[in-house]
């Protein structure tokens, strides 16, 4: 992702309201699914990491990008944005700008 596709992502990211809390219980399987199933439905998502959540951001945000096959577009302090393409190119919602050659 180059940083005019990730600076873009961030702009669409700043008005949007979070759908994921991560609490005490960090990152669990049934997190990881609703979050990767939200991907897939949404592209772009915006998840609070809770003051009880005793690990990282930066570090919940790695796992969970692993996880999902996703891309972490911005860590900022408790605030986590991913962003996944849909895989069926129609339900794209996403246009990304084209990289500069």
């Amino acid at each position: 992702m180059t940083s005019k596709q990730r600076s873009y992502l961030k702009g669409l990211a700043m008005t949007m309201d979070p759908i994921f809390q991560i609490g005490k219980s960090s990152v669990t399987p049934e997190l990881t699914a609703a979050i990767a199933e939200a991907l897939e439905a949404r592209e772009l998502i915006k998840i609070t990491v809770l003051k009880n959540c005793l690990d990282d951001g930066r570090s919940i945000a790695e796992v969970l990008a692993e996880r999902t096959h996703s891309e972490v577009v911005q860590v900022i302090g408790k605030k986590i944005v991913l962003y996944k393409p849909a895989k069926d190119p129609a339900k794209r919602k996403i246009e990304l700008p084209k990289a500069a050659k």
